[in-house]
């Protein structure tokens, strides 16, 4: 049995559609956030492809994000190697910090902001009790990583040979795919995205999981 795991980075608008459709096929993703980038109010973000990008707003969030884990994905966003270390340490765990108390949940995954980072940079954010922090990097055989600070997915979810890393994917027992969800600004990419998770859905020999529960099956308290 293949477990298939997913997240979303940002926290914009656009998760809300992405949700919806994950519940229809009773699927699991989890959730990277940037706790200082969120006001209260949804606010423009940037254009996609002519699109309008927003990003949620705290006063939404908890609904929105119910029953789905949430990730740190650095408080600011920054290029975590770019900057003196103690910065990105800070960064790490006040991103950290800010999302468990808000959301109530053991926050254990990290996303690198842009992809990037550095031995320094793995090290801060294991010490800050994060137990994996995914990349962008593409493998065939994502699990179990040499470093789990070091977790890298097997594609984008707009990779054209998904599917057949998905097939690939079958011999390790694990395929796990990223995004944004802004990344879809036409009714035919949402149709494709929706078609996809009620494939997966509906494939005897797969199974929803949470990137979290590959490396920490039981919950664990806040700390």
């Amino acid at each position: 049995m293949m477990t298939v795991v997913q997240c979303w980075d940002d926290g914009v608008t656009a998760d809300v559609r992405v949700i919806e459709i994950l519940r229809r096929h009773k699927a699991n993703a989890t959730f990277n956030l940037n706790a200082g980038l969120h006001d209260a109010s949804r606010k423009l973000l940037r254009k996609h492809q002519d699109t309008e990008v927003w990003r949620l707003g705290w006063s939404e969030m908890m609904a929105v994000y119910e029953g789905f884990p949430i990730a740190n994905h650095g408080l600011m966003h920054p290029h975590l190697e770019q900057i003196p270390i103690e910065a990105a340490r800070q960064d790490i765990v006040e991103g950290r910090d800010r999302l468990q108390q808000f959301f109530g949940q053991a926050v254990l995954g990290f996303a690198y902001p842009f992809g990037s980072y550095n031995e320094a940079v793995m090290a801060a954010i294991q010490e800050a009790g994060h137990v994996y922090a995914r990349t962008t990097r593409n493998v065939e055989q994502p699990f179990p990583p040499e470093n789990p600070m070091a977790f890298h997915p097997c594609c984008h979810f707009l990779a054209p040979d998904l599917w057949a890393r998905y097939e690939k994917a079958r011999v390790g027992g694990v395929f796990y795919f990223w995004g944004h969800s802004y990344e879809m600004v036409t009714d035919v990419q949402w149709t494709e995205f929706e078609q996809m998770i009620a494939r997966i859905s509906a494939d005897p020999n797969a199974r929803w999981g949470n990137v979290m529960d590959l490396f920490v099956p039981q919950e664990r308290p806040l700390r």
